[in-house]
């Protein structure tokens, strides 16, 4: 296929929907705004309120502005106020460009009007910049700066965790229950000062554990497991960090240490065999045969699914959750450079949950971890 028959790719959105688009120009917007990669060149129509910025901050080559492009649109047609459609034709036609390719969460509206108009858009099927999946050295140290707020984050809530009091079946700070909301919020205060910003945090104890992106409500419990997981967005990069660390306050019982023994073992043996060019299923299946060996079923009840009924990680990066995918169902290698989390977890109502996660670097020999916190669970 040659350059001039290649399909250009078209963005519209902002780039907190669209982390594609930020990946793209390197430009944060909170307003949609047009982008396109047209013949290697990497174009966008910025407003006036965001030109200026375009120009001293973002990767785009070349940057036009908004309000001429709305202007020669109005004489076309004058009894029309000038949408992003007729933008996007107009360059359409100015540049020459035959067919366009658009990413699948592109909006349906703005796809039905520029097909009104005679435009050839296809929405693609696979991703638009399958790039992303790999991490360069500069990704990598953004994604360990993200662990590095969520480690303060961690330290917040054992901070909480080591000065609540156990008054009966609660635990009780500074005179009331200490609860997940209020761990929370100290986690989010600390992310915010350590320079990121942490959203959904989740903080579940008990059963609500046993609901693995369950945020926690309520009073926490002395003498059970506790799932703190951070995935705070580094304020400076864009990038995101995504840590799990489990805790009890109190004393364990022999049941919630052997869980915590395991989940650690399989996080170890998963571990083992994760680098570029390892098979996602095969590693996936390390930690399965950790918790097989343990005899930890996994299988789905009336109440829903019990023992590790989620995959071993996924990528991370702009996104908290994107490609690739390390579970069993995926049957295709890794990259060497691809960033991944490793967060085998089980969980059983009446026991309790646990998760342990951390984020890897993957080389063609093994990976270098990007995040770091100690593993020190049991609080008295």
């Amino acid at each position: 296929m040659t350059a001039a028959s290649t399909p250009s790719l078209l963005f519209y959105a902002d780039t907190h929907a669209s982390r594609d688009l930020l990946y793209f120009g390197r430009f944060e917007c909170h307003d949609p705004f047009i982008a396109l990669r047209h013949q290697g060149k990497k174009i966008a129509v910025l407003n006036a309120l965001e030109f200026g910025r375009g120009l001293k901050e973002s990767a785009f080559d070349e940057i036009l502005p908004l309000e001429p492009l709305q202007a020669e649109a109005r004489k076309a047609r004058p009894e029309v106020r000038p949408g992003p459609a007729d933008i996007i034709a107009l360059l359409a036609a100015k540049l020459r460009i035959r067919t366009l390719v658009v990413p699948d969460e592109f909006p349906a509206g703005l796809l039905e009007r520029l097909r009104e108009r005679c435009l050839d858009v296809t929405v693609a099927r696979d991703a638009v910049l399958p790039e992303r999946e790999i991490k360069d050295a500069r990704e990598a140290a953004a994604i360990r700066a993200g662990n590095r707020v969520a480690a303060a984050g961690f330290a917040a809530a054992e901070a909480l965790l080591r000065r609540a009091k156990i008054s009966g079946r609660k635990l009780v700070l500074d005179g009331k229950p200490l609860t997940s909301e209020r761990v929370r919020l100290a986690i989010e205060i600390a992310c915010l000062e350590a320079g990121g910003l942490a959203l959904d945090t989740i903080v579940a104890g008990g059963d609500q554990a046993c609901d693995p992106h369950c945020r926690g409500t309520g009073p926490l419990r002395p003498n059970e497991l506790i799932i703190v997981d951070i995935f705070p967005r580094h304020a400076a990069t864009g990038y995101h960090g995504d840590m799990t660390r489990t805790y009890l306050k109190g004393r364990a019982s022999a049941g919630q240490r052997a869980l915590v023994e395991a989940v650690a073992a399989a996080q170890k043996a998963a571990r083992k065999v994760l680098r570029g060019g390892a098979v996602s299923s095969v590693v996936h299946g390390e930690c399965v045969k950790v918790f097989e060996a343990r005899g930890y079923e996994t299988k789905t009840t009336p109440k829903g699914a019990v023992g590790f009924f989620h995959g071993t990680g996924h990528g991370l990066g702009l996104a908290v959750h994107e490609a690739p995918r390390v579970s069993a169902p995926v049957h295709e290698p890794l990259k060497v450079g691809a960033v991944v989390t490793v967060e085998p977890g089980l969980y059983y109502p009446g026991l309790g949950g646990c998760r342990i996660e951390d984020v890897a670097w993957l080389t063609e020999t093994g990976h270098k971890l990007l995040s770091s916190h100690p593993y020190a669970w049991e609080i008295v």
